[in-house]
């Protein structure tokens, strides 16, 4: 009977799993369908566009060169009337001196005549008539003006869409995920020299199968990337996993995405216990600092935080100030109220939160408290002046170097396990 429940319980478990699948597989279906509405108008906008783009390009060309035939045949009309200009007074001039010629014919009296005769024949020796050119100037002709777009024609018709570029494909292999980073790596199925740069998007969840649509938080956009790796820093782990995808681009077009892949972050969350410390210590989630007045709103004591070159620390921690040790108040209004928090005494100015060591290259775990305690073993926090702050989710070799740079390197906080009684 027993068996038979567990068989159907687990039948059950696998048929939500199936359908929860399902359900999101539909979502994003229904979701794809929209954006190929969406983006076909686009695409047609776009082309619109293009073609308009195109087409004022023509008609700028059109009007251009147009007006350049208009500029050469005024330019060969203006050459042709000079020309006809000339020859009608030329032709003039010559008319006169026939007449003249014709009337001297008529004359009886020799010398009168030798004298006629010599002054005709110098008028017609510098006469414009004789030395005019009766050869146009400018051709008719305007072939040299011309256009013949066979060839354009021909590759406007051979115009077709853009090569999209294809999706990039994701590296699982290469990647990795390690003290607050990712790096990603991916490779383009075939050789494209045409990919201008890679567009990365990302994003948090604590779903380990397809990204899903509902209830999920948005795509992060890393753009213009070059290279076909890049490490995302300075990352908060506080979810399970994190779904990566890619995209390749143009000059134009950017391309239909890689497969999605999802990592796992594996958060460590880091919380500081308020219930657990001083009074004089103010908790706040991840933050804590020293306050004279038992948490009633003491200015803060600042200084300057730790920042390790190339990490992104567990602990900022503040540098001890020049101020005088703090000794503890005794009178605050709610010493009572926090009765169970007044397990320290004098200067032990401490806060718990948990820990864990690991090797930081295996990641195994090295060493785990088996001692049988009455209360469970946490780590202690002692603040002197200043206060830290805790960042969550690195990796725990990671957390276990800035631990120990932090108990080596700084004056203003120190660091000790606690057994909490």
């Amino acid at each position: 009977m027993d068996e038979e429940r567990e068989t159907l319980q687990r039948i059950v478990s696998t048929l939500v799993n199936k359908n929860d699948e399902i359900h999101n597989f539909i979502d994003m279906l229904n979701h794809t369908i929209s954006n190929v509405q969406v983006n076909s108008s686009n695409a047609i906008s776009e082309l619109d566009e293009e073609f308009d783009g195109l087409y004022s390009v023509l008609h700028e060309m059109k009007g251009s060169m147009a007006s350049t035939i208009q500029q050469e045949e005024a330019r060969k009309i203006q050459a042709l009337q000079d020309q006809l200009s000339q020859c009608s007074r030329a032709l003039e001039s010559s008319e006169e001196l026939l007449e003249l010629a014709v009337q001297s014919l008529d004359i009886k009296n020799p010398v009168e005549l030798i004298e006629a005769a010599r002054q005709i024949k110098d008028s017609v020796t510098v006469a414009s008539a004789f030395r005019l050119s009766l050869k146009p100037k400018v051709s008719d002709s305007m072939t040299h003006m011309m256009v013949d777009f066979a060839l354009e024609k021909r590759m406007l018709q051979a115009v077709k869409f853009l090569p999209v570029p294809k999706a990039p494909e994701i590296d699982v292999a290469a990647c990795l995920v390690a003290d607050n980073c990712i790096t990603i790596s991916w490779r383009m199925p075939e050789e494209d020299s045409r990919i201008d740069h890679f567009v990365l998007e990302y994003r948090k969840t604590n779903f380990d199968g397809l990204p899903r649509l509902k209830g999920e938080q948005h795509w992060e956009l890393v753009d213009y990337i070059k290279a076909t790796q890049y490490t995302l820093s300075g990352l908060r782990f506080d979810t399970k996993y994190m779904n990566l995808r890619v995209q390749a681009c143009n000059k134009a077009v950017a391309g239909e995405y890689s497969d999605p892949v999802t990592l796992e972050t594996k958060a460590f969350v880091f919380s500081l216990d308020s219930t657990s410390s001083h009074l004089n210590l103010k908790v706040e989630d991840t933050y804590v600092e020293w306050d004279p007045t038992g948490g009633k709103g003491q200015e803060k004591i600042k200084g300057k935080e730790n920042k390790n070159s190339g990490q992104n620390p567990l602990l900022k921690s503040n540098r001890r100030s020049n101020t005088a040790s703090p000794k503890r108040s005794t009178n605050s209004p709610r010493a009572s109220a926090r009765g169970s928090r007044d397990r320290f005494a004098g200067e032990s100015y401490t806060v718990l939160g948990q820990l864990s060591f690991y090797n930081a290259s295996s990641k195994a775990l090295l060493h785990t408290f088996r001692a049988k305690f009455a209360q469970p073993l946490l780590p202690g926090f002692m603040i002197w002046c200043g206060g830290l702050t805790v960042m969550t989710g690195l990796q725990v070799p990671s957390a276990v170097k800035t631990l120990q740079k932090s108990e080596n390197g700084l004056g203003g906080s120190t660091s000790s396990l606690n057994n909490v009684a």
